[in-house]
């Protein structure tokens, strides 16, 4: 009998971190039934010979629990060899609401992930109302990658105590045990985890708290129960970037040595954090492993920054009153009006203005930001800030950057490498990505619409770490390969993919590895009610095929979509 695909001659990486083979691969009904010298034919041949074979890269940081009800396709992310994402992080989604509950998720959403809420609005089609609800409209997807979930604490501490979960009321023992039972309820239907945050960045767009940042250690233990009772799952969680990493990562392993169940959660370089930082946190990483807990931080490849632009969520100018006026204006009209010079005076005297104080600050970090023309630079020089260069060219960062502005008709892009950047180096990133108890993540794809464009991590990270580093910091690629498929699987606890081994899922990728490269992002109205969205494109990958189907070619969609959702303890393959 014939096999669906055979792949010929591949320089096969399993994920599992071991050294490279040459062999074929024989695909058939979805599953990886052959590995070896093959003699059968497939009714799809692919040679390989001059390529890698991976298996498909797993995404366990995304947020696409929106995009995926509205949309087929979970771009950034498919585009980058992605074949499974995890959503539901840092505490927010759509489920569980009630109906009068939803434009409370909504408003939260817009402001934490950056979503507009008149893309929501107009995108999310409210086919459930509890978690188990929320999954089985999801069962009717059909996408081009697979999607799993996590139930969000936010959501839930909505859903339970309604209008005092956004107010500083802690929760009663019967609200406590509510939530214990939906989250139990939750990883019981097919969830992976359970999700919150304790960020005081994240906000709705007007300035207030994400309902999970009123919690105390009490109820992030009730969260904890809820995974105890179901025997299964994982605690994700985002400290506090601003809090002591010390008192931070104590407050994680109380509730890791509380539960006993793996807990997963944001690692990075902040600028000025209290204590010692990272540096403390893969310490009490180390401790954590030798006393048999399990607790895994997550790192991104590169800084974690965001883009300014005329086109995007911000710039200089966003709160200033008089752009405030033209801010829904077609990018063309905006970028006329802002020519006139009596236009340009009257926003130059004035000053930005906003209630929410994480905006004012995002905006005024623009000065430390860096101008992108046509290619990618994420580790720029710290010369070429903007408020260095209009510090030579002799004017204010509000001059410089307005003329800066209207470049390429309103659509230049401006970097600001912010987390793991903060010696202007990657350093920290290197150490922290070559630790036994990391794992690479934080890409984040389905949010921060106009602000970050991180679904490109597995690119950039086999390019930057993997093929262009230095001999002495470079990362061998079977071990990164390993950290961007079997690492994440075995993080979360999926166990059909992740690997290339007969009877697994025949998630892969076919990759011209020294061709790999990103392209600059660009602006794409193409969200519901003409939303807009950064994308960013790559070269090098040959083919992306998930469950046995092409779903990429030469970096092409074909049309296939056979991505679903994926439940705990449940294969991805029916």
């Amino acid at each position: 009998m014939s096999f669906d695909v055979v792949i010929r001659g591949g320089k096969v990486f399993d994920g599992s971190g071991n050294a490279p083979y040459t062999a074929d691969i024989g695909i058939r009904n979805g599953r990886i039934e052959a590995i070896g010298s093959i003699d059968t034919r497939g009714d799809r041949e692919i040679d390989a010979t001059k390529y890698i074979i991976t298996p498909g890269f797993i995404d366990i940081h995304t947020h696409y629990d929106g995009q995926v009800t509205w949309e087929n396709r979970l771009a950034p992310s498919s585009g980058h060899g992605v074949t499974t994402v995890l959503m539901g992080n840092c505490g927010v989604g759509f489920a569980p609401c009630r109906p009068h509950q939803r434009d409370m998720l909504v408003k939260l959403m817009e402001g934490v992930e950056d979503i507009p809420e008149v893309v929501m609005v107009d995108g999310l089609p409210w086919n459930w109302e509890s978690f188990p609800d929320y999954l089985n409209a999801l069962d009717n997807r059909a996408l081009d990658i697979d999607v799993a979930t996590q139930i969000p604490h936010s959501a839930l501490r909505i859903y339970v105590m309604g209008e005092r979960a956004a107010r500083k009321e802690p929760p009663t023992a019967e609200d406590l045990a509510q939530m214990r039972s939906l989250v139990t309820e939750a990883i019981a239907e097919g969830a992976f985890g359970v999700t919150t945050s304790r960020n005081m960045m994240h906000r709705t767009k007007a300035g207030e708290l994400a309902p999970s940042l009123y919690s105390e250690t009490d109820e992030l233990k009730a969260l904890m129960d809820g995974l105890v009772d179901a025997e299964a799952g994982v605690f994700q969680i985002i400290p506090a970037p601003d809090g002591d990493a010390e008192s931070e990562f104590s407050i994680l392993r109380q509730v890791a040595e509380y539960g006993r169940r793996p807990v997963s959660f944001t690692l990075l370089d902040v600028p000025n954090q209290p204590g010692r930082g990272w540096r403390s946190v893969l310490e009490g990483l180390e401790a954590a492993r030798a006393d048999g807990l399990q607790m895994r931080g997550q790192v991104a490849p590169r800084p974690v920054g965001m883009f300014f632009g005329l086109d995007l969520s911000l710039h200089p100018f966003t709160a200033h009153p008089s752009y405030r006026k033209i801010a829904s204006l077609p990018l063309e009209e905006r970028v006329r009006i802002m020519r006139d010079a009596e236009f340009r005076a009257q926003l130059l005297s004035e000053t930005p203005d906003d209630s929410n104080p994480v905006t004012l600050n995002l905006i005024n970090a623009f000065r430390a930001s860096h101008e992108w023309d046509k290619t990618p630079n994420y580790e720029p020089k710290r010369e070429d800030r903007i408020e260095s260069r209009a510090t030579v060219a002799g004017q204010t960062v509000e001059e410089y950057a307005y003329d800066l502005l209207l470049k390429d008709e309103g659509k230049r892009l401006f970097y600001l490498p912010a987390a793991n950047y903060t010696e202007g180096n990657l350093n920290a990133v290197r150490e922290m990505l070559g630790h036994p108890d990391t794992v690479m993540a934080l890409a984040d794809g389905g949010a921060h619409y106009g602000l970050i464009c991180d679904g490109s991590f597995p690119t950039y990270y086999l390019q930057r770490w993997a093929r262009d580093a230095k001999e002495e910091e470079r990362i061998p690629l079977a071990q990164a390969i390993a950290e961007l498929t079997s690492r994440p699987a075995d993080t979360v606890g999926f166990t059909d993919r992740g690997r290339i081994a007969s009877g697994l899922k025949a998630d892969l990728n076919i990759i011209d590895f020294e061709a790999l490269s990103l392209h600059v992002p660009t602006v794409n109205y193409d969200l519901p009610a003409g939303g807009k969205r950064m994308n960013q494109l790559a070269d090098g990958y040959i083919a992306t095929l998930v469950s046995g189907e092409i779903t990429y070619w030469q970096g092409e969609q074909t049309g296939l979509l056979p991505g679903r959702l994926v439940r705990r303890g449940k294969e991805a393959v029916s």
